[in-house]
């Protein structure tokens, strides 16, 4: 298949790149760079282009048969401050690409949802059936275009698979690609920007959780798992046609403080912390049920939390010190 990769120069849109290259696909990326680094997508055919510009996006489109779309706003307290910026890109520009490959005739569609889709689970693990109740603006977006594919699915025919991932970490083994955010908010590359003192403390928020240590626990996986998630979930589509929404986690969860020793560990560096009250709105316990997946795509994740931090650890320090901040 040819794929257009939207986001591609991302976190997550580059490592899947990567992956559909490996598995015998052509990708061709677009993004507008707003967050992502063109050096991601080395070794790929980039279009600048924002997909809210539907000319520019329909001349990509035109030159593939499949869409992966990772091109969200992704920062839970900024969409709380600033919503009209994510309802304008994560909705606004999400239906101009989903009417854009309408007209061009593009009936594959994987799309990159959220575990934020479902607010403060009743139970733990959170199955797929778990009802979508999403506590703030970035959810609410990403909740609106997986209603929107259920809506152009049973209009349109458009195939699509809503991949719902938790906790996104690590990089790529070879060290080339990686996590590279401005501000950086995910917990490792926080603490191994603490550890290395490239960054001050690391603020711990909410100590008195009900959980095994009172910090919170959240289920990580390897973005290599997860780019080989999306390539499976499109071929299954190629072959089988039928949409579908799927968690994608490890179905274990791991406290703050557990993911702070297991840092320590790997550097062998103190990670310097700072405690401070509970954040509103964080759930204490965010765990994968991963049956479906597993299941349907035939899909587990194969890296551990070892690899997790090694890979982070390891991209960290072969980036240039200018980037680290």
């Amino acid at each position: 298949m040819v794929v257009l990769v939207v986001g591609g120069a991302g976190y997550i849109g580059s490592h899947a790149a990567r992956a559909l290259r490996r598995h015998g696909h052509e990708v061709l990326i677009y993004d507008n760079l707003s967050t992502g680094h063109a050096f991601l997508a080395n070794g790929f055919e980039l279009v600048v282009g924002d997909i809210a510009d539907a000319p520019k996006l329909s001349a990509a489109l035109r030159r593939v048969d499949s869409v992966m779309h990772f091109a969200a706003h992704a920062y839970v307290g900024e969409s709380v401050e600033n919503p009209q910026k994510y309802f304008r890109n994560n909705v606004e520009a999400g239906l101009v690409l989903l009417n854009t490959c309408l007209e061009t005739g593009i009936r594959r569609f994987i799309f990159s949802s959220t575990c934020a889709v479902y607010g403060i689970p009743a139970k733990v693990p959170i199955l797929e059936s778990t009802p979508r109740q999403p506590l703030n603006p970035y959810g609410v977006t990403k909740l609106f275009l997986e209603h929107a594919l259920e809506a152009y699915d049973r209009a349109y025919g458009l195939r699509f698979s809503s991949l719902r991932y938790f906790n996104a970490a690590g990089a790529d083994e070879s060290g080339e690609i990686g996590e590279l955010h401005d501000p950086e908010t995910h917990l490792i590359p926080s603490a191994l920007l603490a550890a290395s003192g490239a960054r001050g403390e690391l603020e711990v928020f909410g100590t008195d959780y009900p959980t095994q240590d009172g910090t919170c626990v959240r289920d990580y996986v390897h973005v290599n798992d997860l780019a080989d998630a999306h390539v499976l979930a499109l071929e299954r589509l190629a072959n089988e046609g039928r949409s579908i929404a799927m968690n994608l986690g490890t179905g274990k969860g791991y406290s703050v403080t557990e993911v702070l020793q297991k840092v320590e560990e790997i550097t062998g560096r103190r990670v310097p912390t700072r405690l401070s009250p509970r954040r509103p709105g964080d759930p204490p316990a965010l765990v994968a049920d991963n049956r479906s997946a597993a299941e349907v795509l035939r899909w587990t994740a194969a890296r551990s939390l070892d690899d997790m931090v090694g890979t982070a650890w390891n991209w960290l320090q072969r980036r240039p010190i200018a980037t680290r901040r």
